[in-house]
């Protein structure tokens, strides 16, 4: 699969377009001036397999560990971020990790001038595309942030695509898009609704991408995409260098768990009012990891796949927050003081997933249980307790 040629014409075109970069082709187009850039010597040290992806928020909590699996793989990459939430830092030991390099571009999906720059310098053959706000009880704040980001930002990456003949895209989706379902667990065909802007903006984008494909199917082309509904990603690398790493209060429960774990926070909130057994929601938890290999298995499958493709990517099983609380205080053997508050606005009861499709489709299953998960995240805020500051 990898091509160790010195002499070869995509390690030539590469380096080409390394030295282009270096000499600043793209700095004019940086939404925000900045000059920095981390370009990888190409000469030695890189695999070259012949497929070079786009990861959009790529330096983030779920676009990091997909780096990870993907340089593992033999991809290489080009990593397109604005850090608004996120850090260089974490790509920095992404490739420690992987002893792989990688390409990063300071900049925003918004940047239409950008886009066009990095599909014409680099032969981008699929894009995963993961920027994006993604907190559901700050959508309900800030709409209108989360309508400009990810609908404004999705609609520019998808035109740049189209313009440069881009047509491979696996899209970081989420189980917001089925709203509050009656029947659990759900499956990819349930009804599709949302509580919240920022499931909203999830549904939305998945059906840009369903009528794109369907307006080139009228041309006698197509789109091979791949929609990744997420449930509830946790936990962190199992080397513990990487982790997640919220910038300000964390808005899911398992950063906000270790962090008073930690002694940074006084207590966690934990929400209550819910249909549930102990009136608190739940959710199906999974490993950060086992959702990075759910990527590279969507991307083998679009190879030969054109259409629109939607797999569940989840446990199987849902976990109340006080069920994931005990867990972690068991498996690390610590105590977590606790302050009950009113249900949160925007959440659902229950939500877990029907994983069978994905199974049966990509070979894919979750191979780490809530014990890893739990374990994983507390060696990774012991590790680096104030994350990649």
């Amino acid at each position: 699969m990898q091509n160790k040629s010195p002499e070869s014409k995509t390690r030539r075109s590469l380096l080409k377009a390394a030295s282009t970069l270096v000499a600043g082709s793209l700095l004019p187009a940086l939404s925000n001036g900045s000059a920095k850039r981390y370009v990888p010597d190409l000469r030695s040290g890189t695999s070259l397999c012949g497929t070079m992806m786009l990861v959009t928020g790529g330096a983030g909590y779920i676009g990091s560990h997909t780096c990870v699996e993907l340089l593992e793989a033999g991809y290489d990459i080009i990593v397109l971020d604005n850090l608004s939430n996120a850090s260089r830092e974490s790509l920095n030991r992404v490739e420690e990790i992987t002893g792989k390099k990688l390409i990063f571009i300071h900049g925003d999906i918004r940047n239409q001038t950008l886009l066009d720059d990095v599909f014409s310098t680099y032969p981008i053959e699929t894009v995963i595309h993961f920027a994006g706000f993604k907190a559901v009880a700050e959508s309900v704040l800030k709409p209108l942030e989360y309508y400009n980001n990810n609908v404004y930002g999705s609609n520019t990456l998808f035109a740049a695509m189209e313009k440069a003949g881009v047509k491979k895209i696996v899209f970081s989706s989420s189980a917001t898009v089925y709203g509050q379902q009656e029947t659990m667990p759900i499956s990819e065909t349930a009804s599709l609704s949302h509580t919240s802007p920022y499931g909203h903006t999830k549904l939305l984008i998945e059906e840009m991408l369903q009528y794109q494909h369907q307006a080139a199917l009228r041309l006698d082309s197509s789109w091979n995409i791949a929609l990744l509904r997420y449930f509830n990603p946790i936990g962190a690398h199992q080397s513990g260098y990487i982790g997640e790493d919220p910038k300000d209060i964390p808005n899911n429960l398992m950063p906000y768990i270790t962090q008073v774990s930690a002694k940074k926070r006084p207590y966690l909130r934990v929400y209550k009012g819910y249909e549930t057994t102990d009136g608190t929601g739940i959710r199906d938890y999974i490993h950060v990891v086992d959702l990075a290999r759910g990527h590279v298995k969507a991307i083998e499958k679009l190879q030969d796949s054109s259409g629109v493709h939607t797999w569940n990517l989840g446990v199987g099983r849902g976990y109340s927050v006080y069920e994931v609380l005990n867990a972690f205080q068991e498996y690390n053997h610590v105590n977590i003081p606790v302050q009950e508050e009113g249900r949160r606005e925007g959440d659902v009861d229950i939500c877990y997933a029907d994983v069978s499709k994905a199974e049966a489709e990509l070979g894919w299953k979750a191979r780490y249980g809530l014990e890893e998960m739990v374990r994983h995240a507390w060696v990774w805020q012991q590790k680096y307790p104030d994350g990649y500051a």
